[in-house]
């Protein structure tokens, strides 16, 4: 017990914490966009699968990491645009479709990989980029802080710097009250000329985009290669933390935090001698614990609110 209290205690483990956090936050602030414009993306597991492998991809071909970040988004966005095109266009059910989306990208995205590479299961033959270190002048000299908060890869800061941008979006521009209006209600923002279906696919691209962004940390930043599954269920704990900070940015980002911690609790237990299988459980037990006290206090608020209108 003393080991895991030193480990919770240090300077390395609170960078870790930030360093598992990232991607999470990045899909999780994509799903609160599509959630704020009424739809779920559930496919946020395969666009960051997808984005991965493409910014691995691009990257080694063109020698620039920047290129494949920006190969990582267009792919988080195209996915994005398939699932808005089969559920509001065929009217296909999005929760469905989804699915089907992250299944084509879990084989999708093996195949592709043989295809340019004749990998399987790792990108070993990809000489692919990564995106910088960014050490963080005068913060770095601090002590304890210093060590936590400095010398993080860049897209680190940007998943902190879009948690503002994201709340900027939808609480300071006429597009986010236009998202906001048409996830609250659909027809009353359909009845004063706001076009629903062009409103939740802009979410929904949006929400790829920033689903890019954490695919790309995952091949790019977190490890140096694409491998199969690399995800490993990171959209769907972003959709939790998502739904526990109630689609606000800032509940978002805390939640983002909680998933990290466990994470990154996760990752140094490994070293101690406790069973992997019960190591690698961590995250997903507290996703699932985390999910049961928000419909718990969901479904508690909705009965006071219930019992309100009746008296």
């Amino acid at each position: 017990m003393s080991n895991i209290i030193e480990i919770i205690f240090s300077t390395s483990f609170g960078y870790a914490v930030l360093r598992v956090m990232t991607p999470i936050l990045f899909a999780a602030l994509g799903a609160v966009i599509s959630d704020r414009a009424g739809v779920t993306n559930i496919a946020l597991e395969g666009t960051m699968l997808t984005s991965a492998l493409a910014g691995v991809i691009i990257s080694a071909l063109t020698h620039s990491a920047w290129i494949g970040l920006v190969a990582a988004v267009i792919a988080g966005v195209l996915m994005s645009v398939l699932l808005a095109y089969f559920s509001l266009n065929l009217k296909a059910d999005i929760i469905l479709t989804g699915i089907a989306l992250n299944l084509l990208a879990g084989g999708g995205t093996i195949f592709i990989l043989f295809l340019v590479a004749h990998d399987k299961g790792i990108s070993s033959s990809l000489k692919s980029e990564i995106l910088p270190m960014v050490t963080l002048p005068l913060i770095n000299k601090i002590p304890i802080l210093g060590p936590i908060l400095s010398g993080h890869n860049v897209l680190t800061y940007i998943s902190i710097l879009m948690v503002l941008l994201v709340f900027l979006l939808l609480y300071k521009t006429p597009l986010g009250l236009r998202i906001r209006a048409v996830g609250e209600n659909a027809d009353a923002a359909d009845s004063v000329g706001v076009g629903v279906n062009r409103i939740r696919y802009i979410a929904l691209m949006l929400s790829g985009a920033l689903a890019g962004f954490g695919g790309a940390y995952m091949s790019m930043g977190y490890v140096s290669w694409f491998s199969t599954n690399m995800t490993a269920g990171r959209g769907f704990i972003a959709l939790a933390a998502e739904a526990m900070g109630r689609g606000t940015p800032v509940g978002t980002f805390l939640t983002s935090l909680l998933f990290g911690f466990a994470g990154a609790l996760s990752n140094n237990l490994q070293s101690l001698r406790i069973p992997s299988e019960f190591v690698q459980m961590i995250p997903y037990i507290a996703t699932i614990i985390g999910l049961v006290i928000y419909s718990s206090r969901r479904t508690a608020k909705l009965k006071k609110i219930k019992e309100g209108q009746s008296s």
